[in-house]
């Protein structure tokens, strides 16, 4: 019986075959957003100018996602609201996956499929913007904000993953990456989250410096 030392050794220690795997997901992951940007980079441009001029009249910018998607809110949030470049404004954006006292309180009182919802409901209005992310396309919390949203008068952005799910259906704009891949697909969201922070500063003046 093989000990827990034993167990936990890695399979393969043979560096050759290590750096071909390395070569091999980098080679996946730059194939795959080279097919997705090719493939969208026209809506990419339509949405950040809508999400510019939504900026432009006051909107503000409400994101959310689950598991690694949720870190991803929480990125594109904080990108917006303390920008790395110091001669671009900051814009106002929330991530709607910080907040655990409400998220708990909801998920353990209601339906955790309801989280995002209630925050989009108290707190957006018409004018502003949602963001969901999820690889699948099927989190029913986040497609249940993504409806709500849409409905309320908010502009609706989702990025998804495989066949998109339900994203595509209640979205003013969907993109999908072209893969099965969860890893794969989050460096795209993520690749994608810097181009639409980048387009939407350029397309409201500001310099293109990236």
């Amino acid at each position: 019986m093989a000990t827990a030392s034993e167990s936990s050794t890695p399979r393969s220690t043979d560096p050759a075959a290590l750096r071909a795997s390395i070569l091999r997901k980098c080679r996946e992951s730059i194939a795959t957003k080279e097919q997705f940007f090719t493939e969208s980079a026209g809506r990419i441009a339509e949405c950040a100018a809508a999400m510019a001029r939504a900026f432009d009249q006051g909107g503000r910018l409400f994101v959310m996602g689950n598991g690694g998607s949720s870190c991803d809110a929480a990125h594109v949030a904080v990108e917006f609201m303390h920008p790395i470049i110091e001669k671009r404004p900051a814009l106002p954006a929330l991530a709607l996956t910080t907040d655990t006292a409400i998220l708990t309180a909801v998920g353990n009182d209601q339906d955790f499929a309801l989280a995002f919802v209630e925050q989009i409901r108290m707190l957006g209005r018409s004018g502003d913007m949602a963001l969901g992310i999820s690889t699948s396309g099927k989190s029913a919390n986040v497609n249940r904000a993504l409806q709500a949203a849409r409905a309320a008068g908010l502009l609706t952005v989702g990025f998804s993953g495989r066949d998109g799910g339900r994203m595509p259906e209640i979205c003013d704009y969907c993109f999908t990456v072209p893969s099965f891949s969860i890893h794969r697909i989050q460096e795209a969201h993520e690749t994608l989250l810097h181009i639409l922070w980048d387009l939407i500063h350029v397309i409201r003046g500001e310099e293109d410096v990236i």
